[in-house]
């Protein structure tokens, strides 16, 4: 009974935005339980243009140059979305965020009003999106042994099934037009003992959804995770080059790489196809006392070499986020811990030449 509840109620949400695209393939039945046709054309205008260029913050922040689209995954600070934005562009002086959820939802939860809602504040601080940070493909493979990595409950108050990913994928590419972004996060699934036997189905998967995503104008970003099968720069760069597709970039995430053991720079960059780096998470890595497991750190005080990192990523021409996911929680408070790591994340990005 909770999954059929919980699939009504995702679909439900889904019907939120029924005009802002429309997808022939749902069946008919399926749009028949929706909620009625919202009218979002409020939201119908042009993505402004790509700043390639080095861009200035806001006036009355501190004046700051990158060639980065510098962000904040806005949950990291809090689940207050007025809050967090006012953090992130008022304290911090910001231009980009980066969406997963609010108001102890999941961003593909929100019915039409939150939405709404959502836009005003993003406009009232002049905060633009850089990406629809989605669980997509955040399930086990079917077929396969049930991942030890499978949790329990939902993650980030997402709890969608296999069955669903299809509407995933369709709900992600709405908010992507809607919050006017042209990218949507995805996984690879948790991970495996062995994945082999069933890599090339996986990846037949994410051609797939990359398909979808590329006909609608929206790039899927794979992250590597350390709990799914794309966890670190290598088996990242193995999965990209049997995915070819435009349209399925990577978001390189240093600190889940190092969390895996693998040396994320200059060791793992270097594997990358630099060209297929659509997204950088930013948060840091230390060593346990017992030497070999890891927890989250504060950005530039764990062994990650952010300074390094930030300085390829300059010199070899990428444009697109950096954008801090905190995770650690060794302040008093999500939003302090934020604060300290944003800081560290400065230093570095200082140090490098990128801002």
């Amino acid at each position: 009974m909770e999954s059929r509840n919980a699939r009504r109620e995702f679909l439900a949400g889904m019907g939120a935005l029924a005009a802002a695209a429309s997808f022939p393939e749902v069946p008919r039945a399926a749009r028949e339980r929706l909620y009625p046709p919202v009218d979002l054309t409020y939201f119908e205008t042009p993505i402004p243009p790509e700043p390639f260029e080095l861009h200035q913050t806001k006036a009355g922040a501190e004046s700051m140059n990158s060639p980065f689209r510098i962000a904040v995954i806005n949950d990291e600070v809090g689940q207050d979305f007025g809050r967090s934005c006012e953090v992130i562009a008022r304290e911090f002086g910001l231009e980009w965020i980066e969406l997963r959820g609010m108001w102890n939802k999941n961003l593909l939860k929100l019915d039409a009003k939150e939405i709404a809602e959502a836009r005003r504040i993003l406009e009232k601080y002049k905060l633009r999106v850089t990406d629809i940070a989605s669980p997509l493909f955040k399930v086990d493979w079917p077929g396969a042994p049930k991942s030890q990595f499978s949790p329990k409950g939902a993650q980030f108050n997402a709890d969608f099934t296999y069955e669903q990913q299809d509407e995933v994928l369709e709900r992600s590419i709405e908010l992507a037009k809607v919050f006017q972004t042209d990218r949507v996060r995805c996984f690879d699934f948790w991970r495996l003992d062995d994945q082999t036997p069933y890599r090339a189905a996986m990846n037949e998967k994410l051609l797939a959804a990359a398909g979808v995503a590329g006909k609608k104008g929206v790039s899927l970003l794979l992250e590597n995770e350390a709990a799914c099968n794309t966890g670190t720069a290598a088996e990242a760069a193995k999965v990209l080059a049997g995915v070819k597709s435009a349209s399925l970039m990577l978001n390189w995430d240093p600190g889940n790489a190092a969390s895996r053991g693998e040396k994320a720079y200059p060791d793992g960059y270097a594997l990358l196809p630099k060209e297929r780096i659509g997204h950088c998470h930013c948060k840091d890595v230390a060593k346990k006392p017992d030497g070999k497991n890891y927890d989250w750190a504060p950005m530039g005080r764990g062994i990650i070499d952010w300074t390094g990192q930030f300085a390829a990523l300059k010199r070899d021409g990428y444009h697109f986020a950096v954008s801090l996911e905190t995770h650690w929680r060794g302040a008093s408070t999500a939003e302090e811990s934020t604060r300290q790591s944003w800081a560290g994340m400065k230093d570095e990005l200082q140090n490098a030449g990128a801002l």
